[in-house]
């Protein structure tokens, strides 16, 4: 069975950090990485939570790349009132040195899109992906599916009475890749 190669877009918080783990051990698919936006956790922290999930998982060979600190217009405003201090529920997992790379998520995105069929699992605000198209429209149009955690139906929002955190957190993120 021919494995899908897919690249996770999150923002690691509790419910990201259980996508990544479950996802590794999927046989359907392949990680060949994970790119970090600001949303549940700031950057920076989702970064440090992808490291910890790799790392007990014995997977630190899938690269993580640092996207979008902001969204596209509106205030960030994080989701750590839910998620807890470090982003993953108090798990007080100890940090992982190092792993930092060279390229930011969108660059990354935009190098490995055009080189090969790739799906996205967009578990996350979609900022990474808007600026993707703003950067390089060609390598967005090249992404095999785009997988989203987002919205609602049928049901009321997280956020508010009608709002989803991850198109609330950027829905000017989410309406750019939509239109696209």
């Amino acid at each position: 069975m021919k494995k899908r190669k897919v690249i996770i877009d999150c923002d690691p918080g509790i419910d990201d950090s259980l996508a990544i783990m479950l996802a590794l051990k999927s046989p359907e698919i392949e990680v060949i990485g994970i790119t970090i936006v600001c949303g549940n956790s700031p950057v920076e922290m989702g970064f440090g939570n992808a490291k910890k999930i790799l790392k007990q998982m014995n997977r630190l060979d899938v690269p993580i790349y640092i996207g979008e600190s902001t969204p596209l217009r509106r205030d960030y405003v994080n989701a750590l009132d839910t998620h807890g201090e470090d982003g993953l529920g108090e798990s007080f997992l100890p940090e992982v040195i190092g792993y930092q790379q060279q390229i930011s998520a969108v660059d990354f995105l935009a190098d490995v899109l055009k080189k090969e069929k790739v799906s996205i699992i967009e578990l996350a605000p979609m900022t990474n992906l808007a600026r993707l198209i703003q950067k390089d429209k060609e390598a967005f149009s090249c992404i095999e599916e785009i997988v989203s955690m987002g919205g609602s139906f049928k049901s009321h929002g997280n956020c508010s009475p009608v709002a989803e955190y991850n198109y609330w957190c950027d829905p000017d993120g989410a309406s750019l890749v939509y239109e696209t």
